[in-house]
């Protein structure tokens, strides 16, 4: 019976209060240690099944040395953390720890995951594929595979360009392959559509001043600068092997791109050596429309983890709304989705009208007059792609595939770099 299980508790602070508080609730004893002698001193005194770990604050490889050093301590270890803290789960997965919960978790979830290590049926690992954000949750085939290359390539240096369009999960991904790698540095994101030219080659000079044995994502490559492209081509080049490189074998790069690159090569916007080094291991994020299946599994997980972070009751959303949610094309693609359920829990129930307010601009309804001439349409649009840009003339003219002047002559105002 799970009642008659018992639990060491290894923490210090409020969290550790607080979980101790959730699973007495449901445990026949739960006893806590504030330090590595406190546990010796209990596990002297007592029989525990399962010990559970939250927080730890030195790293893992130092805490399992000094708790394998105490007699009588359960094998069976359940460590607790933030998702901030993913290094530390994937460091001590690898260690021996026989399951990881990261935060936020439901009870239910908390108590299934002490049951499962205590019966030996936790499965390597929890977290963060099993437990993923957006971009990894669903059980289509294409998804599926996407896990299953994560955990291969993961624990490699090997450079990844990720494709997909705006909104699929391109950021987390990288994230998440940083995670996998058990690199201990840290996770550098660069988006080069909204860096200036110069804010981006400080960021690639001062990677290279660093062993920081972390991983760069390059997000919207193609939108960096051709002289910038050459740089960053000869500090991978140097990664391989060549004393002058920056980057050295340091920071492995990620990058991802919502633009067909070999277009963009062919019209000499990117280089064809950098695409070539780049393209080594490429992972393709399916847009929302193209596993429909997935939807329903999304909303949930969504409703869950926003509902737990806002503190509202869950919202049950009825067959009907599914299958509006299912047929809807969502050109934000999992963003979107989200947004979608957020309002949703705000409300109280699916936002119908922000709902058939995409649904329009899905099936082509413009926002601008109809009246409008040719010419324009073209300026909105410019104006459009020179606000995502934060006002970067040179990255929206990028964008648009046009020059600078061009993109000047056109909207007839001064901008900015």
């Amino acid at each position: 019976m799970p009642h008659s299980t018992s639990i060491l508790l290894l923490g210090d602070g409020a969290e550790a209060s607080r979980l101790r508080q959730r699973l007495c609730r449901h445990f026949f004893a739960v006893e806590t240690a504030r330090s590595v002698d406190e546990s010796r001193e209990l596990a002297r005194r007592c029989r525990f099944h399962v010990l559970v770990v939250v927080d730890p604050p030195t790293p893992w490889h130092e805490l399992r040395q000094a708790l394998e050093a105490c007699e009588g301590l359960p094998s069976a270890t359940l460590l607790v953390t933030e998702k901030s803290r993913a290094e530390t789960a994937v460091e001590a997965l690898r260690g021996g720890v026989s399951d990881v919960l990261l935060r936020p978790f439901s009870t239910d979830e908390l108590v299934a995951s002490v049951l499962a290590v205590c019966s030996g049926a936790a499965s390597r690992p929890r977290a963060p594929l099993s437990r993923p954000g957006p971009a990894l949750v669903g059980e289509t085939r294409p998804m599926r595979e996407i896990r299953t290359l994560v955990e291969r390539i993961g624990a490699t240096a090997s450079t990844v360009l990720i494709e997909g369009e705006a909104g699929t999960g391109r950021q987390l991904l990288a994230r998440l392959l940083h995670e996998r790698s058990g690199r201990t540095g840290s996770f550098t994101a660069v988006d080069c559509r909204r860096t200036d030219r110069v804010a981006l080659a400080n960021t690639l000079a001062g990677l290279g001043r660093g062993a920081d044995e972390g991983t760069l994502f390059l997000d919207e490559i193609d939108a960096m600068p051709l002289d910038l492209q050459t740089e960053l081509l000869r500090d991978m080049a140097g990664a391989a092997g060549d004393s002058d490189s920056r980057l050295r074998a340091t920071s492995p790069v990620v990058a991802s791109t919502q633009r067909n690159l070999a277009e963009l090569v062919a019209r000499r916007r990117f280089r064809e050596d950098l695409w070539q080094r780049l393209r080594v291991m490429r992972i393709g994020l399916p847009p929302l429309r193209e596993r429909r299946a997935d939807i329903p599994l999304l909303a949930a997980h969504f409703a869950d983890r926003l509902s737990a972070g806002m503190g509202r009751p869950r919202v049950e959303l009825q067959s009907s709304e599914l299958e509006a949610l299912v047929q809807h094309d969502w050109p934000g693609n999992v963003t979107e989705l989200r947004q979608a359920i957020e309002q949703t829990l705000l409300r109280g129930q699916l936002p119908a009208d922000a709902l058939v307010g995409s649904v329009a601009r899905s099936t082509g309804t413009p926002d601008y007059p109809l009246d409008w001439t040719l010419e324009q349409v073209k300026r909105h649009h410019m104006a459009c792609v020179l606000e995502d840009c934060d006002g970067n003339k040179s990255a929206a003219a990028r964008r648009l595939d046009i020059s600078r002047k061009t993109l000047e002559r056109k909207l007839g105002a001064s901008g900015h770099e």
